[in-house]
């Protein structure tokens, strides 16, 4: 087995068809089919199955595809740091943020990151399940992961970048926006607006719910934060989200709530990263990360539901 031929499989997987992938990797639609089935019959399996849609892995293709992602990323990774000495670091650097954190960070620090390292590839996308996320590290796909929480074994260090405070997004007429903060008690008859079943956002709001003694009613479950906000905005309830999360333009709808809710923004990093990985960490460090400054008794942000870890615990992603 080669590189190259599990770089045709990732690309056929993702493409559907062997034409659709000889495009994506700028070859002859022949070599790549070449290269298949010299795999298949060195394997003496099937990886794709023909179907009215085009290919799709068979079962022991979609295992062989997602430890072929894993060689792939990994030879990437190596190709850049053995390049990074002469300044010409390439490559592609994957970025998993949970959903709602880094929302107003993560782009200037990753257009820092892309100034220092032009020939950089970088790929981020954002996640609402926290599983989800620790599959994806487990699987070594992930570079950086910008979670919520302390992390907990050791796949990857823990850096703690801030904390991020939670406010409550309400409508225009609502009567709570007179006030510089919402008790939660307050909104005990107000229909909620919340995120996906075991989603990271929808367990934070949860636990407040639980924590105040408060059952209110969902009206709506969403996907993306911002969808929540605008939701929240047209009054079809309230929603809880991180104070980076609320979209240019709605800010004057938001509030910090009583008790204070916020949580700890860790940046996850590889043991042994490489200059990108580190250079991202420390452009992140610059960042603000948002709070209002109220806690409970006035002194200060409080954290009701988790404490921040130390500056650099050893840990996975999540």
């Amino acid at each position: 087995m080669t590189l190259r031929q599990f770089e045709y499989v990732l690309a056929v997987a993702e493409a559907g068809s062997v034409t659709a992938a000889a495009e994506l990797l700028h070859v002859a639609q022949p070599s790549v089919s070449q290269q298949i089935r010299s795999l298949e019959r060195e394997l003496g399996v099937t990886l794709f199955a023909r179907t009215p849609t085009g290919l799709v892995p068979t079962a022991v293709g979609r295992a062989f595809v997602r430890d072929a992602e894993v060689a792939v990323r990994a030879a990437r990774r190596a190709k850049a740091t053995a390049r990074a000495g002469a300044e010409e670091l390439e490559g592609e650097l994957v970025v998993a943020a949970q959903m709602g954190l880094g929302t107003r960070q993560l782009p200037g620090a990753l257009s820092a990151l892309r100034r220092r390292f032009p020939r950089l590839e970088i790929t981020v996308f954002e996640e609402a399940d926290p599983a989800e996320l620790e599959r994806l590290a487990r699987r070594g796909v992930v570079d950086v992961g910008l979670v919520g929480g302390p992390c907990k074994e050791e796949l990857y260090e823990g850096h703690h970048l801030g904390d991020e405070e939670f406010v409550v997004v309400l409508s225009p007429e609502h009567a709570q926006l007179a006030a510089d903060r919402v008790e939660l008690r307050d909104l005990a008859r107000e229909p909620w607006i919340r995120f996906d079943h075991g989603s990271a956002l929808d367990g934070v709001l949860r636990d407040v719910l639980r924590d105040n003694e408060l059952a209110p009613t969902t009206v709506a479950r969403v996907s993306q934060t911002a969808t929540a906000v605008r939701w929240a905005a047209h009054g079809l309830g309230v929603t809880l989200v991180p104070t980076s999360a609320v979209p240019p333009g709605f800010e004057h709808l938001t509030r910090p709530v009583f008790p204070a809710v916020s949580m700890p923004t860790v940046a996850a990093i590889r043991p042994g990263a490489g200059p990108a990985e580190m250079a991202l960490l420390e452009f992140l460090r610059q960042q603000t990360w948002y709070s209002t400054g109220f806690s409970d008794d006035g002194s200060g942000p409080a954290h009701n539901w988790v404490m921040p870890p130390s500056t650099t615990s050893s840990a996975p992603v999540v």
